[in-house]
């Protein structure tokens, strides 16, 4: 079967879409049942972004005016209710590519949603935060495809990991799941495995890696609904377009983060070379008045 590759934010909305793939795809990855879910994809331009950042102005200022053409970037936010009642709020973050900017944009975007309230049932809630990172390129340190990175509780004085939770605690700290998907293989055995293999980043049909071969036994019912969704968006042209959009997008924006880079490091480079400059001219300075000072006790001496 062709299926899209759902790496691309527009392909991904596409599954978020559909509430038993929206719960399968979290309650998976969280080892929970999902009893409901409500996802809110959060769009956006890269120009709010680039009014913080420092270095060359001209190139700042050149950045801003192109990337504020782009409206293609895509996080989701999940309420979920799981099967103990407990609502949670889940940050789902795909990032194809790994550029500087992104660890602080990840930083800024998890701030703001501490910051928000939620309503559930029409009360303004303070809900506790899961994060989900979809990455598109791999973490050196971490050779695993799937990681969970959890919070125990740990009493110092008599060194025993407490099963009690906290409220309060819970809602300042939050578990994040990281998926790497360059480095998903064709293991093929648990739920999660095969949650995973939509997104294993072989089998292309094509040279821009939109669409994918999916070869593997439709043993369940939430994957024949994702094989489904992703199969109509990679053979219906106007989704395709929709694709080929954003990685033209994404292909401009890394060129000029390049770019952007490349004249920082230029600049950087310049000051540098001035500093040394300066500190050699600082200490020839330093050195003559220490001459002179030393002509002077000489003649001093003289008389």
């Amino acid at each position: 079967m062709i299926i899209a590759n759902p790496i691309y934010d527009v392909v991904f909305k596409r599954l978020m879409e559909n509430e038993k793939v929206a719960k399968f795809f979290i309650g998976t990855l969280l080892e929970q049942e999902i009893v409901s879910v409500e996802i809110k994809p959060q769009e956006y331009t890269y120009k709010g972004e680039l009014e913080t950042a420092k270095g060359v102005q001209d190139a700042e200022e050149r950045m801003r005016e192109r990337f504020s053409i782009w409206v293609y970037r895509l996080d989701f936010i999940a309420t979920i209710k799981t099967d103990t009642g407990e609502y949670k709020k889940v940050l789902i973050e795909i990032q194809k590519a790994k550029n500087p900017i992104d660890l602080m944009r990840f930083r800024n975007y998890l701030a703001e949603q501490y910051k928000k309230e939620d309503k559930i049932n029409n009360k303004n809630v303070v809900l506790p935060i899961t994060t989900i990172y979809i990455l598109g390129f791999k973490l050196p340190e971490i050779e695993s495809p799937c990681i969970s990175v959890k919070r125990d509780y740990i009493d110092l004085i008599n060194k025993t990991t407490l099963t009690q939770k906290s409220e309060f605690v819970e809602k300042l700290t939050h578990d994040c799941f990281v998926v790497q998907v360059e480095r998903i293989t064709d293991r093929y055995q648990t739920r999660l495995d095969k949650l995973l293999s939509v997104f294993e980043q072989r089998n292309f049909t094509d040279d821009k890696e939109i669409t994918k071969s999916y070869n593997y036994e439709l043993d369940l019912e939430e994957l024949k609904t994702i094989t489904e969704i992703l199969h109509y968006v990679g053979t219906d042209p106007k989704e395709r377009k929709q694709i080929e959009n954003e990685q033209e997008a994404r292909r401009t924006i890394n060129a000029m983060l390049e770019d952007y880079q490349e004249k920082i490091a230029e600049k950087d480079k310049a000051l540098n070379e001035k500093d040394k400059t300066l500190n050699e001219q600082q200490q020839e300075l330093l050195e003559l008045k220490a001459q002179m000072a030393e002509l002077k006790k000489q003649l001093s001496d003289q008389k």
